[in-house]
């Protein structure tokens, strides 16, 4: 699949995600990782490196972004924190309660999903290691 061709196609949306409260932008910090929240944070940054347009909020980092969406400021009052992560497709809800499959981003943006972390080749030698 040539990514080249697929970004110039009308097939790629805007991606939005709206975490629950956590301690850093990614939530993969502190002393034990969540392994879902590592393959989403992998996949979102190899895919903004392949072009696609996401964007992902904090509610304990970024209480504006979800108090400035309508929609997701209703969705919170309906449903409570609870309902986090909320994905918005285009600015329309696609999944609420759980994070994107890797099948639903390659379908929301036309790229091919790795969940392995890409390599700098500016920095990095044969074993990967900086």
């Amino acid at each position: 699949m040539d990514k080249k061709n697929n970004m110039e196609s009308d097939t790629m949306k805007k991606i939005a995600i709206y975490d629950p409260a956590m301690c850093c932008s990614t939530g993969i910090c502190g002393a034990s990782i969540d392994k879902e929240l590592l393959r989403v944070a992998t996949i979102i940054e190899n895919l903004k490196q392949d072009g696609a347009d996401i964007s992902r909020f904090n509610l304990s980092g970024e209480p504006n972004a979800f108090v400035e969406n309508q929609l997701i400021k209703e969705q919170l009052k309906q449903n409570g924190p609870e309902i986090l992560p909320i994905t918005l497709v285009d600015g329309q809800i696609a999944k609420t309660k759980n994070y994107p499959t890797n099948e639903e981003f390659a379908q929301w943006t036309g790229l091919e999903i790795d969940s392995e972390p890409k390599k700098a080749a500016c920095c990095c030698d044969e074993s990967g290691c900086c």
